[in-house]
């Protein structure tokens, strides 16, 4: 994580970001305009999760 997710300028830039359970992990996502998610961050302590390809950075999540 960033210094600016940390310590952010203002609680409204990162209004739009949750951590959510999806299919059992937990993933740090951002909220898009169209109420679906964009995956920001897997947090898991398995190393298998990292290789599958529906938990890679950007994908669009459906919610």
């Amino acid at each position: 994580m960033s210094e600016a997710e940390i310590f952010p300028q203002s609680a409204d830039s990162f209004s739009s970001r949750h951590v959510i359970s999806h299919e059992g992990r937990s993933l740090y996502v951002e909220e898009t305009n169209d109420g679906s998610y964009q995956l920001l961050q897997l947090m898991s302590t398995n190393p298998q999760d990292f290789l599958d390809e529906k938990y890679t950075p950007g994908k669009i999540l459906p919610y």
